[in-house]
């Protein structure tokens, strides 16, 4: 028998279907083995030896494919056709090959880009061995990540304190986006105008043309920059009389995309779709993976993590009868469609995303609703480049005054022949770069008179360059050479996850802590997060996984460079960083001021110098004159509301109320702080705008909590106040939460007796609706439903609670594959809450086992001090490994959507 080990328990099933009972398949779940998160795990003065630990949740895993090892003739390690899933089979066989009775087990590696049968089984028929060069290019990538990570973020964190991390790759994709910002602040809108005239031909038909010429000189996008000169070459055409000059047609022909690659794929899923590239990554895994059509699961695209566009030979005939099939023989493209790499090294799997099998139409297949909407996506991508070009009748009319001095201009485009548009039209980020698209003109002849109607000047400006979106920026960075289809979705997740940008109305914007990152990376790294420096590691990473550069050798010259880096800049004062993070983020925090005003003087005191100050909470704006002018504001978030604090009044003894913004929100603060003493101070509730607090209510806050009255049956008084949680009520020691709609400040006594009055609500929650029913469990009938818990999803049958797999989500999880599951569950207790067992009656006389003698009681105390001793020992090793247990593994579809490297 042999043992097949893929990544996911989803292909394992598959896999098991096509080969039979002679093959035993296994899941790894993702990496197994990892560096461990703490410092020496890389030991550059070691020639960069590495330490690998088991991830603390594959030792069950690992366990497993051992156990099946051990009664197998032959292993074959069938992880991903990439680098990662490369180092992944590397992984388990070191492992493996470490384990008592199996250092001589035969383990080869097998590839397949598609989960088909016929797939599989050519591949388990040709194996191989383990490629070295792969598994060294994974090496290095996760060596030299570290190697950033856990040398360069330690210095940011004292240097910058508030930030979060730098990554190797994220750094250069935060700088990409904050640089586009920077662009867009300094942008300056130019006016300019234009003039469109309204013409209607000798047939009766109508058109718009603009105004291209004048006086006989083309006009310029710029040569009428007000309304006044607008206006004056408007006149200059209503004077005249007009008629078609010149009339040009031609066809063109455009041809079809290629089909998707990884980046491609996550850029059209965010245009046409708007998925995240995180969200289409495990969709495609997904699909990838195969659902069950006809009780066989079939994979029904190919690997989806690729650099290439290339098409097996068989493939692109099965594309070509599906593009005859489904929109007519007509269509198909006359002789093949080959299309050629443009990146180096194609990700080591040498096959665009496709079907695979086209004859699969999506409408007919069993799908989640996002499932079938990205695999008609990469269907319809795919059969569309086996058709033919599609072909436009572009259309350009000229229409001249008499004397020739002006000139309107009308353009237009039709659609002669669809060809592969039937099928499928690229998306755009600007749908404005075609405005001619489907636009017709009428047939005109040359030297056809035109009578003018409307004349009409339109004011523009221009515009500053588009904020990047999830596809604009893996565009980019694939442009740039930045990164690799495995860390797209991971780098974009990293940048939103330790809030150095957000996403708003499907764009990036950097924050604050973002941009003191990149600024303070740019200054003083500037070389590692340099694009082009950044792009040439990513070609030294593909030199290594070709065997064309021994991989220590690469790790070397980038270690010497960067940790001399590091040396110099641990000696700079944080004062010293500090300054030039001032005057180079100086225009970004101080800008809008009124002219005349300097944006930098503090609006307290008046003679203060505004400047950039650090706290151990972040970054913060406050005055030079401190502790003088306590005047402070935050970096970050609406200026307006952030404006230092505003005095809302005096109270009877002439002490100012503030309102003020902490890093936990606003609060109200009565008089300043004095030595050794704090201000009173109040948070604002929620629900309270602090634009709208007016003086009255911040008093009445700071007077909290207050007397509501007297209880008349226990003469004990009631008290109104607000916590943490919101505004409560307190009487006789206990303590009534205010239901919404009730305030703390007003209410009243009859009020608050009423609700003492009514029996306290307990505190269970009521039961979550499920978010989807399976169906009736075969053996009783009883509902299985899916819910979503505090850790994921999972399936609940009677009081039997069972996780969803990794790879499946509640969309796509069927009643099939949660009953082995549950199954499981119910045999070890089902999850339930356990009962107390009743403690164990003391041994009676009559059950007490007899004495024994001496010399067996001398015995038993010698292997039980022994076992302890033993006991002991073994607890000190993964005592020492507490911390790097602290990274926990990821599974198969966490790995596949973050990738593995930590540096993104």
């Amino acid at each position: 028998m042999d043992v097949v080990v893929v990544e996911s328990p989803a292909k394992a099933r598959t896999i098991e279907k096509y080969l039979g009972p002679d093959f035993a398949v296994v899941a790894t779940y993702g990496h197994v083995r990892d560096l461990p998160p703490r410092d020496g795990s890389v030991r550059p003065d070691e020639d960069f030896a590495m330490d690998y630990q088991v991830e603390s949740n594959s030792t069950r895993h690992l366990n497993a494919i051992a156990e099946a090892a051990r009664k197998a003739d032959r292993m074959l390690l069938a992880t991903d056709p990439d680098r990662e899933g490369e180092a992944i089979s590397w992984h388990v066989r070191e492992y493996v090959r470490g384990l008592r009775g199996l250092g001589r087990l035969d383990v080869r590696r097998v590839v397949f880009h598609e989960v088909t049968r016929s797939a599989v089984g050519e591949a388990v028929g040709s194996p191989r061995d383990i490629d070295m060069d792969l598994v060294n290019a994974q090496q290095a990538r996760r060596a030299l990540d570290y190697l950033v990570g856990f040398t360069l973020s330690p210095v940011l964190w004292r240097k910058v304190p508030g930030s979060r991390s730098a990554g190797r790759v994220q750094s250069v994709a935060l700088r990409l986006i904050v640089e586009r910002e920077t662009e867009i602040e300094a942008f300056r809108p130019r006016e300019y105008w234009t003039v469109s005239a309204a013409l209607e031909t000798a047939s009766g038909e109508r058109l718009t043309a603009r105004l291209t010429s004048l006086e006989g000189r083309a006009l310029g996008k710029f040569d009428l920059p007000s309304r006044a000169d607008a206006e004056r070459a408007a006149e200059a055409v209503r004077a005249r009389r007009f008629a078609a000059a010149e009339v040009e047609r031609k066809q063109v022909r455009r041809s079809p995309a290629p089909p998707f690659t990884t980046s491609t794929l996550q850029q059209e899923a965010s245009r046409k779709l708007g998925f995240a590239a995180r969200h289409t990554m495990r969709v495609a895994q997904r699909l990838y993976e195969g659902i069950d059509i006809g009780g066989e699961a079939v994979g029904l695209i190919t690997y989806m993590r690729t650099d290439s566009v290339a098409l097996a030979k068989e493939a692109v005939g099965a594309l070509r009868r599906a593009a005859g099939a489904r929109f007519g023989a007509g269509r198909v493209a006359p002789k093949p469609r080959a299309f050629r790499n443009r990146a180096k090294n194609a990700q080591e799997a040498h096959e665009a995303i496709r079907p695979t099998d086209p004859a699969r139409l999506p409408a007919a297949l069993p799908l989640g609703a996002d499932e079938k909407k990205l695999y008609e996506l990469i269907w319809r991508r795919a059969v569309a480049c086996q058709m033919a070009d599609a072909k436009i009748d572009r259309v350009r009319i000229d229409f001249a005054s008499p004397d020739g001095a002006a000139v309107l201009r009308a353009t237009g485009s039709t659609v002669a022949f669809d060809g592969f548009l039937a099928a499928y039209a690229e998306g755009r980020d600007d749908p404005a770069d075609d405005d001619d698209e489907g636009k017709r003109l009428p047939k005109v002849e040359k030297g056809e008179a035109a009578e003018l109607g409307k004349v009409a000047p339109a004011q523009h400006f221009t515009e500053p360059p588009p904020r990047y979106s999830e596809a604009s920026l893996v565009r980019r960075m694939e442009e740039l050479g930045i990164g690799r289809p495995s860390t797209y979705a991971s780098i974009i997740s990293v940048l939103q996850d330790r809030d150095y940008v957000t996403l708003e109305r499907k764009r990036f914007m950097p924050e604050d802590r973002g941009r003191l990152v990149t600024a303070f990376l740019a200054n003083f790294f500037e070389t590692y997060v340099r694009y082009d420096f950044t792009a040439d590691l990513e070609d030294r990473l593909d030199r290594i996984s070709r065997g064309e550069l021994e991989w220590k050798a690469a790790l070397r010259e980038f270690w010497t460079g960067f940790s001399a880096a590091v040396e110099d800049i641990g000696e700079l004062r944080v004062r010293d960083v500090l300054e030039r993070l001032d005057e180079v983020l100086g225009p970004h925090i101080f800008r809008g001021a009124e002219p005349g005003v300097d944006p930098r003087a503090c609006p307290r005191c008046g003679n203060g110098r505004l400047g950039l100050k650090l706290s151990r909470h972040g970054a913060f704006i406050g005055c030079a004159n401190y502790p003088e002018c306590r005047y402070t504001r935050q970096l970050a978030g609406d200026r307006a509301a952030d404006e230092g604090p505003r005095v809302l009044g005096v109270d009877d003894e002439g002490r100012e109320i503030a309102l003020r913004k902490g890093p936990y929100g606003h609060y109200v603060q009565r008089g300043e702080a004095k030595r050794g003493e704090k201000p009173q101070r109040a948070s604002i509730p929620k629900g309270l705008d602090p634009a709208d607090l007016a003086l009255e209510t911040a008093l009445g806050l700071l007077s909290l909590p207050r007397e509501v009255g007297a209880h008349p049956e226990t003469g004990k008084t009631i008290t109104a106040g607000l916590s943490r949680y919101g505004p409560y009520l307190r009487h006789d020691g206990a303590y009534r939460s205010l239901p919404e709609g009730d305030d703390a400040l007003t209410i009243g006594l009859n009020r608050a007796m009423a609700l003492l009055a009514e029996p306290a609500r307990g505190r269970r929650r009521a039961a979550p609706e499920p978010l989807r029913t399976l169906g009736k469990h075969p053996g009783d009938g009883v509902e299985v439903a899916v819910f979503e818990g505090r850790y994921g999803p999972y399936a609940k049958h009677g009081r039997v609670f069972a996780a969803l797999p990794n790879d499946a989500s509640p969309e796509s999880v069927t009643l099939e594959t949660m009953l082995p599951l549950l199954a499981e569950k119910a045999a070890k207790g089902g999850g339930a809450r356990r009962k107390r067992t009743a403690a164990k009656p003391a041994k009676t006389a009559k059950t007490a086992k007899p004495a024994k003698t001496a010399k067996a009681a001398k015995t038993a105390k010698s292997a039980a001090s022994a076992a302890k001793a033993k006991k002991t020992a073994g607890r000190a090793k993964p005592a020492a490994k507490k911390g790097a247990r602290a990274g926990a593994a990821r599974g198969a579809s966490e790995k596949r959507e973050t990738g593995a490297s930590a540096g993104g």
